[in-house]
C-alpha cells in the first residue's frame, strides 16, 4: 500500500489534527510479542509505526517489518540507528540528522555512505532534524552516537536548533528525550520550538502517562510516540489512543 507520509502529516499539522505513532524496537520483540502488538495496533487508532532504535543487535528487523507489512495498514516508518537500517518492506524512513550534536558521522556522514541505498530503496525519504533532548539520564542515542543533549531547561537553544534545522531544508522536526528517559521533553522547550518553526514537530521519548501525553499535545507536538511504556504496559496504548482521539474530537 502506498502512503504519501510527508504529505499526511503536514495535512494533519494544517488541519490541527494530532497523530500517535508506536516506536516497536525489534531487539525486544519475538513473533508472538509483535503479534500482539499488531493486534492491539489495528483495534486503537495509530497513525504510525516507526521500527528501529539506535543500536539493533538481533535479526529480526525483516520479519518485523514482514508482519507488519502482512497484518496492518499503518505506515511503517523505520527508525534508523545508522546507515545499514534500510529495508524495502518499509513505507518510508526517517532520515535523521542530529543537529543537537557534533558528531559530523550522524550530522551528515552516515548519510552519505547510505544514499546510494536510499536511492535504490524506492522509501520515502523524510528529512528530519533530530534534536535530542536531556531525558535525565544517558540514553543509547547519546552513546552510541557521542553527543551531548540539549539541556531540558534550555528551550532557547532547542529553538534555534530546530531552527537552524528547518533552514537547512529538513522537512520534520524531532524532539527526542531518548528510550527510558526519566522525564520527558518540557512543555517550554516544545511550545519555543512549536512557536518558531512550521514543519511537523514529532516528540517522544518519557512520555509514559496521559498527562504526560496530554501537556506534549497542548504544548505543540504534532506527533507523539510511545515506546518503553508501550513495552511496560501495552494496554496504555489504548489510553494513548483516547488521549489523541480526544483531542482531535475538540477540532470538530
Amino acid at each position: 500500500m502506498s502512503h504519501n507520509i510527508l504529505n499526511i502529516l503536514k495535512t494533519n499539522q494544517q488541519l490541527g489534527k494530532k497523530s500517535l505513532a508506536v516506536l516497536l524496537d525489534p531487539d525486544k520483540l519475538n513473533e508472538s510479542k509483535l503479534a500482539h502488538f499488531i493486534t492491539l495496533i489495528n483495534q486503537m487508532e495509530v497513525d504510525f509505526i516507526f521500527v528501529g532504535g539506535s543500536l539493533i543487535s538481533s535479526d529480526n528487523m525483516e520479519m518485523v517489518l514482514s508482519e507488519l507489512s502482512a497484518k496492518t495498514f499503518v505506515p511503517k516508518v523505520i527508525f534508523p540507528g545508522n546507515g545499514l537500517h534500510i529495508y524495502k518492506q518499509a513505507d518510508g524512513i526517517l532520515l535523521l540528522s542530529l543537529i543537537s550534536g557534533r558528531n559530523a558521522e550522524f550530522l551528515i556522514g552516515q548519510h552519505v555512505v547510505a544514499a546510494p541505498a536510499l536511492k535504490r530503496s524506492g522509501l520515502e525519504i523524510l528529512p528530519t532534524a533530530y534534536i535530542l533532548v536531556d531525558g535525565g539520564r544517558q540514553t543509547t542515542v547519546s552513546y552510541i552516537s557521542n553527543t551531548t543533549p540539549v539541556p531540558n531547561d534550555k528551550p532557547d537553544v532547542a529553538a534555534c536548533t530546530a531552527m537552524a534545522g528547518e533552514m537547512l531544508g529538513m522537512q520534520l522536526t524531532y524532539l527526542d528525550a531518548g528510550s527510558g528517559a526519566q522525564q520527558p521533553v518540557s512543555k517550554e522547550i516544545i511550545k519555543e520550538v512549536r512557536k518558531n518553526i512550521a514543519a511537523p514537530l514529532i516528540v517522544g521519548g518519557g512520555i509514559n502517562s496521559t498527562q504526560k501525553a496530554s501537556e506534549a499535545l497542548s504544548a505543540g507536538a504534532d506527533v507523539i510516540v510511545i515506546g518503553n511504556a508501550l513495552e511496560k504496559d501495552p494496554s496504555f496504548l489504548a489510553e494513548l489512543s483516547q488521549i489523541v482521539k480526544n483531542y482531535n474530537y475538540s477540532l470538530v
